[in-house]
């Protein structure tokens, strides 16, 4: 498979815990810096570019991990997470500068603001959703003046400063890049303002094609059309045989009727996170498959973006040659248990699409 442009190929480190299988507990594997470690290692060995360093209130601490697993690899980026009120942009605008200089440019920064309500109320984050959004707009624009700006005033509806010194100052010019992955309008425009990436989570090909038309058309406005990237956040179940894979795919969501993770997953469908709905709906596909190789089966047992795509090597990097063709320059990718995906997928895959 030929493309015209390199592709930009993330995978995820399952800060969260790890499984072979979601309704068997004995299956899985729990959080250690043991296991963030071997699966970033052989994401790097694979070829990935950089590892998602997910936030939640089930995750362990995404900038001390990050910290710690930038130190393990050679060339491995830490995409990480920048939540509106969490840090002051003035000392969050340091911590990723510091992190830029320290690690010689191998951070990524993703905007997120739509997390539930009821997480964003536990942590302290009393504001609704769209006042969110319109904090982290605020916050970013004041961090990219910050980084690039001396003697910055800011008078906001949620900051102010009064000429703080930023140091040192970006390894990356003009900053690190910004990733936001998101289906609301809020979330939406902020990405065509500011994002160097904007993520979809697991949809038709033919529906991500019209996003990214809409999207470009969105950052045009602000002059920025040809300025955007697009990829997809998807899971990998990947063997040799498509039987194998299906098997797999069965196995791992056997037996997750009355799980805590299906309860959850059950809760952020009518939730108010735009993506979380629409995964939700996905998931009342017949069979749970989309397409032939496109299957929902994980949007059931846990929340987030659960899109798979199943199938042989040949199968997997055929489906996902449909998104680079619906427009899409890169993907951010999971699979249970990560260390082994990883390693299956650069070795069967990623010869088959980065060709």
């Amino acid at each position: 498979m030929s493309n015209k442009k390199p592709l930009t190929m993330g995978w995820f480190c399952p800060t969260l815990g790890d499984t072979t299988a979601f309704g068997d507990p004995n299956q899985s594997i729990p959080q250690s810096l043991d296991h963030f470690e071997r699966v970033t290692l052989a994401a790097e060995e694979a070829g990935f570019e950089y590892m998602l360093i997910p936030v939640s209130s089930v995750c362990w601490d995404a900038w001390v991990v990050a910290s710690h697993l930038a130190a393990r690899t050679e060339k491995m980026k830490m995409l990480l997470a920048v939540k509106p009120g969490n840090v002051h942009p003035v000392v969050q605008a340091k911590m990723i500068t510091t992190f830029d200089q320290m690690s010689k440019g191998r951070i990524y920064l993703n905007l997120i603001a739509g997390i539930s309500e009821k997480d964003a109320f536990a942590e302290g984050q009393l504001e609704a959703k769209e006042d969110r959004y319109d904090q982290m707009l605020e916050e970013v624009e004041l961090m990219k003046r910050l980084w690039t700006e001396e003697d910055v005033e800011h008078t906001g509806k949620y900051y102010q400063v009064h000429g703080p010194k930023i140091m040192p100052k970006p390894f990356q010019q003009p900053h690190p890049p910004f990733f936001l992955g998101g289906g609301s309008e809020q979330a939406a425009d902020i990405s065509a303002r500011h994002s160097s990436t904007h993520l979809f989570w697991g949809d038709y090909p033919e529906r991500i094609a019209e996003q990214i038309k809409e999207m470009r058309d969105r950052a045009a406005k602000y002059g920025r059309r040809d300025d955007i990237d697009f990829a997809m956040r998807l899971q990998i179940i990947c063997r040799e045989t498509e039987e194998e894979a299906w098997a797999v795919a069965d196995a791992l969501i056997a037996g997750t009727e009355n799980t805590a993770m299906a309860e959850m997953a059950k809760t952020a469908a009518k939730a108010d996170s735009v993506a979380n709905r629409r995964a939700a709906e996905l998931s009342k596909t017949v069979g749970r498959k989309m397409t032939p190789h496109l299957w929902t089966g994980i949007t059931e047992v846990r929340p987030g973006a659960g899109v798979a795509v199943v199938g042989n090597p040949q199968q997997v990097a055929s489906q996902l040659q449909e998104f680079v063709d619906a427009g899409c320059s890169g993907f951010c990718l999971s699979g249970y248990p990560h260390h082994e995906e990883a390693e299956r997928f650069g070795r069967l895959v990623m010869p088959l699409l980065c060709s």
